[in-house]
């Protein structure tokens, strides 16, 4: 119920309110300590109103940002490609679901985001308390605890619009907070989260 409510919000964007923010969530996102520092940035092509990573991919990788995109597995768990330009990009439509945008190119392993910096999430909605509502299909919750069961600590970041930075969402056990979200109007950073303030 909840996520059909934050869908339909984001269903009720212009092509120019999605380009916009993408816009300035590019601009807003490039200034946090955790990408300006980072090496390799796991990331995610947006799709329909989501908010727009393009721009923000681009950028990071015109810094010389080794950017890793993910590639859906049919047990919904995620390989990953290294991002190379728009261009190289495939349209992949998995069964009944949206079409997504995945690299081309060469495949890693689920395990190569153990080696990001900094990992860009998708989402929904995120709480006060940094808890992140993602779209229910569980693969980022597998890239989660593949991160710790690795020992990795990646800042977690996720882009949203204003109106998505809520009270509270439901938390699962194994649901762990982001370090902070971007929206168009600014970062803010959650407790537990304080990846900067420990040299990154």
């Amino acid at each position: 119920m909840l996520r059909r409510e934050f869908l339909s919000v984001r269903n009720g964007l212009t092509a120019d309110d999605v380009r916009t923010a993408a816009d300035t969530l590019a601009v807003r996102a490039l200034a946090l300590p955790e990408l300006a520092g980072a090496r390799t940035v796991a990331a995610y092509v947006s799709v329909g109103t989501e908010p727009g990573t393009l721009p923000l991919l681009d950028a990071l990788r015109g810094r010389g940002v080794r950017v890793l995109l993910p590639v859906l597995l049919p047990d919904n768990d995620l390989d990953w490609g290294v991002y190379a330009g728009e261009g190289s990009l495939a349209r992949v439509q998995h069964g009944g679901r949206m079409a997504l945008f995945e690299p081309a190119g060469e495949r890693l392993g689920p395990g190569a985001v153990t080696a990001a910096d900094a990992v860009l999430l998708p989402g929904l909605a995120v709480d006060t308390r940094g808890m992140r509502l993602g779209r229910g299909g569980g693969s980022y919750d597998r890239v989660l605890a593949r991160l710790e069961e690795a020992g990795a600590h990646p800042a977690l970041v996720v882009l949203l619009y204003d109106c998505e930075v809520v009270e509270h969402v439901p938390k699962e056990p194994h649901d762990r907070p982001v370090h902070a979200v971007v929206t168009p109007s600014g970062v803010r950073r959650f407790p537990g989260g304080a990846r900067a303030a420990r040299g990154m």
